[in-house]
């Protein structure tokens, strides 16, 4: 069996609405944890917690510069989430088209 366990954590960081505009902020360029901090109007802690399942997803990287901790969007983000999309997608599409050759076939004659 495949192993998707990989979307538990994209889709539950994606569920929240601040972390969404966070990876949409920080796909415009890097931000430091307290310029998101005062961006959201969060606290440190509240903005590290986000960060956190951000980075755990493997959505978000951060790294210490002296003492500012920067935060940038992961370049391959979504890569692994649109690949299972699409696999889903064309798994879809057959049942589909399969089921549509299934009542081509059973249609009684007019």
């Amino acid at each position: 069996m495949v192993q998707y366990d990989f979307l538990d954590a994209s889709f539950g960081a994606l569920a929240d609405r601040t972390r969404r505009d966070i990876l949409e902020h920080l796909g415009r360029g890097p931000a430091s944890i307290s310029a998101l901090a005062e961006r959201f109007e969060m606290t440190l802690t509240g903005i590290k917690k986000h960060i956190g399942i951000l980075e755990a997803a493997g959505m978000v990287v951060t790294e210490k510069r002296g003492r500012v901790r920067e935060c940038r969007i992961n370049g391959d983000v979504f890569d692994r989430e649109v690949a299972w999309m699409q696999s889903y997608r064309r798994m879809l599409e057959a049942r589909m088209d399969r089921l549509g050759e299934f009542l081509e076939r059973t249609e009684p004659e007019q």
